[in-house]
């Protein structure tokens, strides 16, 4: 076959749009897992909004882990307004279709705003690690202008780490089939229609990837590491100790939601049924986890409650007794 032909060959079967299988084919399934998702979407972004609100306008909460904390929240709902809304949608169409571009800018911006959450919880482990064990230094050391570089190093790395993805499974060849086994378009399942070698892509999600996944997981358990062998041997106060696992502890429970699932999903190898699996671990720390964390950190943070209760407090001019109103006048 000669360069003319096979370009015609090409052009005729290249693939212009996919068609997303989704979580379930069945039509009552369908009805009640979009009420289920759409009221945990609307949650997430009203949790997550309610965080970077307070964040901004509360200045007692002007610290450097509560301004990691309203990144964290911004990228959350980002991260569910990618993955979800299209999801939601294909539950109401027999046939969920999604253009080329669409596809690949669907993956772009899932991995960018996930890997920017792993690095970012990982800079938020090393933030805890100064504050408890060198707190005397931490005003220093976690100043403004650092605290704006690690948050602006964390967006740009997970910027190009999906940037290098996108690319390069967008020059893969897709002649057909257009059915991706799941309800985004992630690498996994989007290598499995590649006409072409997809080695370098491999190569890329087993070892970048990887990287970027595995890095500040290791980060993040060494920062506890000494911060636990701080509080055991330099800590001899009960309520000093419990003081700073309270704060840990908000942190630690997002960690295991989103490290848990991203490393379960992509460091396994990959096999013949394994489209459910990885369509179920998705869905896990795309929708799930975004509705979990600003309740993990409302729920065990009383700096936060209270934050809150008095910003609706001004909004909506609720009368305050007891207990409630005491806290706001502190």
């Amino acid at each position: 076959m000669d360069k003319r032909t096979y370009q015609m060959t090409k052009n005729q079967t290249e693939v212009r749009e996919f068609i997303l299988t989704g979580l379930t084919n069945l039509w009552q399934l369908q009805c009640t897992l979009f009420a289920v998702f759409l009221m945990m979407y609307l949650a997430s972004l009203l949790g997550n909004a309610a965080i970077v609100l307070v964040a901004i306008v509360e200045p007692k909460l002007h610290t450097p882990m509560y301004f990691f904390l309203g990144n964290l929240s911004c990228l959350d709902i980002f991260f569910s307004t990618v993955t979800v809304p299209k999801m939601l949608a294909g539950f109401l169409l027999p046939v969920q279709t999604i253009s080329f571009p669409g596809c690949m800018a669907q993956l772009h911006f899932f991995h960018f705003l996930g890997s920017s959450e792993a690095i970012l919880l990982g800079v938020m482990a090393f933030d805890r690690y100064v504050a408890i064990c060198n707190p005397l230094r931490y005003s220093i050391i976690m100043r403004r202008q650092v605290c704006q570089i690690l948050a602006a190093a964390t967006w740009s790395a997970g910027f190009f780490h999906a940037l290098m993805h996108a690319v390069a499974t967008a020059r893969l060849p897709f002649c057909g089939p257009n059915h991706i086994e799941h309800f985004l378009c992630d690498i996994k399942p989007l290598l499995k229609l590649a006409c072409g070698s997809t080695y370098l892509n491999l190569m890329l999600l087993n070892t970048v990837a990887s990287s970027v996944a595995m890095g500040p997981f290791i980060a993040t358990l060494l920062s506890y590491f000494y911060i636990i062998i701080f509080l055991l041997f330099k800590v001899q106060s009960r309520s000093g100790r419990q003081k700073a696992f309270s704060t840990c502890g908000s942190h630690l429970m997002v960690v295991g939601l989103m490290y848990v699932p991203v490393l379960f999903n992509y460091m396994l190898p990959s096999v013949e049924n394994a489209s459910q699996r990885e369509m179920m671990v998705t869905l896990i720390y795309s929708a799930v986890t975004p509705v979990l964390n600003p309740l993990i950190y409302t729920l065990r943070n009383q700096e936060v409650k209270t934050a809150v209760l008095k910003i609706f407090t001004r909004i909506f001019q609720f009368p305050l007794k007891g207990k409630n109103k005491k806290r706001l006048c502190e």
